[in-house]
């Protein structure tokens, strides 16, 4: 069924892309064929763009995938309940469905997931395990057995739900996680994709204040500008404004409830744990890229305080970001900033990750422009 060849942008070697003809997967009873639509580029993608290819060889990115279903066996349709033609958007975890985690409903955690040691993940499996079609930026993507979608509204464009995942990151860390409520004063620190969904989510939690950290450059700063416009109440320029006094100056002296860590830096972890006033939470949402070289351990005892390290999002959040996308609750679309063709997804993982000529927020790869 269908051409016997699927283009694909494939990652060959560290930050290099190159357009592919691969083998269309056969499938099996319980197998299935998504023909993508788009499929947006995480923050994080640029790390498989480098370290994961340099590792492991080359892969097909891209974890953020919409599309319909193409095709898919008798038996995996009767599973997952669906139909060919079927509209989906994919969650990049491919769990055994069988472990204590995943009969929890936390998925996420288990350890097939691990694409570190040798887990299936999608946008982070590579081209040499078959049928290798794991990625979106591609025609189609290859389902397996155990992929975990939701459906998509007809109505919604494809690149509004291509902004699922994220923002649900953002509800699972500010709301679900992070317990944002009426009363808090929240602290994103990081304007990036991540971080703009933790404003959207602390707003929609009806937090009273949201103030947004980010660098003193032209980058940040348009982030910056975006983040009010989201709903921010307040931005400070590291750099150009001093944080901590900055913060009490805005806050009466009372610090923020709930910071929300969105960066992996460093210098933003240990800021933190400043800036956080006692009794209140941190939620570490960043990855650092090499261990801290030092951390006071006495101060989260002392402030008797929260810390939550996170890891992705819940299938809860993700239905919930669909929804708050679907009625587009504060102006959450305009995250959607921008649509390449599969011949400029380098361009587009390069934007993405602040390497561009422009600053985009949540850009898309469109496999058929």
């Amino acid at each position: 069924m269908g051409d016997p060849t699927v283009l694909a942008a494939v990652a060959v070697a560290p930050g290099v892309t190159a357009l592919r003809e691969l083998p269309r997967p056969t499938l099996n009873s319980v197998s299935g064929l998504l023909e993508v639509e788009v499929t947006g580029v995480c923050g994080s993608d640029w790390g498989f763009y480098d370290q994961y290819v340099r590792a492991r060889g080359p892969l097909v990115i891209g974890h953020e995938t919409v599309g319909r279903i193409a095709e898919a066996g008798r038996d995996a349709l009767a599973a997952w309940g669906v139909k060919e033609g079927d509209r989906l958007v994919l969650e990049e975890y491919i769990p055994c469905g069988h472990c204590e985690f995943c009969r929890a409903g936390e998925f996420r955690h288990c350890k097939m997931t691990e694409w570190r040691s040798g887990g299936l993940r999608y946008g982070a499996t590579e081209l040499n395990r078959a049928p290798g079609l794991w990625g979106g930026f591609a025609q189609y993507q290859y389902l397996h057995p155990n992929t975990v979608f939701h459906r998509v509204p007809d109505d919604l464009e494809g690149r509004y739900a291509a902004l699922a995942l994220p923002v649900a990151n953002g509800i699972e860390w500010t709301r679900l996680q992070g317990n944002a409520g009426p009363g808090d004063i929240v602290v994103v620190q990081g304007p990036g994709q991540q971080g703009l969904a933790c404003v959207i989510a602390a707003r929609a939690a009806g937090v009273a204040m949201i103030i947004v950290t980010g660098l003193s450059n032209d980058n940040d700063r348009e982030r910056l500008r975006f983040a009010r416009m989201l709903g921010a109440d307040h931005t400070i320029e590291i750099g150009k404004d001093d944080l901590l006094e900055t913060l009490a100056e805005i806050t009466n002296g009372r610090m923020a409830d709930l910071v929300l860590e969105c960066t992996g830096a460093e210098a933003a972890v240990n800021s933190a744990f400043q800036i956080v006033r006692k009794t209140g939470r941190v939620v570490l949402g960043g990855h650092l890229s090499k261990p801290m070289e030092s951390f006071n351990l006495n101060q989260i005892v002392n402030k008797f305080l929260t810390v939550r390290g996170m890891r992705g999002h819940s299938y809860q959040s993700v239905e919930l970001a669909l929804g708050m996308i679907q009625r587009n609750e504060h102006n959450v679309r305009e995250m959607s900033t921008k649509i390449f063709p599969l011949e400029a997804t380098d361009a587009a993982i390069r934007a993405q990750a602040s390497l561009g000529p422009e600053p985009v927020i949540h850009c898309c790869v469109d496999p058929w422009a």
